[in-house]
């Protein structure tokens, strides 16, 4: 339960603020679920247990932080630095090597069960094909980035996060005026990975 608090606080900060807000935000709310859940589980233990000895001076270490929510954004970091150097190199960088970053962090974003590998490396293609020097992109990165870190993790999804991130998907691509055979490609992969991560 704490790893799926975790992952949707991470979710929607990230796609609400911008990147350092982003993670003061997501580390306050997971100290704060934390600090929630030790209330609980303190209510639940003193409910049949002695009173609780008195604290000792010894100061207590702070709450190390949540190691799956690290994770997620520092997955949404490194997606969004491979948009923006996509975004940022000339409109012909489609090929393997420039793809082939993106591929690792891609790879990268499945915390559970993971895509095959041909899935991934189509969708990394398609991301590059409508990315590269694509300038109409780069304020929708951090959201773009985030949302395709979601639909690697789609089992911690709801049908209806998922049709929401399938429409904010093609709504950026419209707006920036991605071919729609490009966009269609796109979500497509983003699709079928849907499927495999669930």
């Amino acid at each position: 339960m704490k790893m799926f608090t975790a992952f949707f606080c991470a979710l929607f900060v990230a796609v609400s603020a911008p990147a350092q807000g982003v993670y003061n935000m997501a580390k306050q709310q997971a100290k704060n679920a934390v600090a929630s859940e030790n209330r609980n589980q303190q209510a639940i233990n003193s409910a049949g247990s002695p009173a609780p000895t008195p604290p000792q001076n010894n100061p207590t270490p702070a709450p190390s932080a949540n190691p799956t929510l690290q994770a997620t954004l520092q997955n949404i970091a490194s997606l969004r630095a491979d948009f923006e150097t996509l975004v940022s190199g000339p409109t012909n960088a489609t090929n393997a090597a420039s793809s082939q970053p993106l591929i690792n962090d891609l790879t990268a974003a499945a915390q559970s069960a993971k895509p095959s590998p041909a899935s991934v490396a189509k969708l990394a293609r398609d991301l590059t094909t409508i990315l590269a020097g694509n300038d109409k992109l780069r304020t929708q990165q951090q959201k773009l980035a985030t949302w395709v870190h979601a639909v690697f993790n789609s089992s911690h999804l709801s049908p209806a996060q998922s049709q929401m991130i399938h429409d904010g998907v093609q709504k950026i691509f419209a707006d920036a005026g991605v071919p729609v055979p490009d966009a269609a490609n796109v979500i497509n992969d983003i699709q079928t990975i849907a499927t495999q991560t669930q």
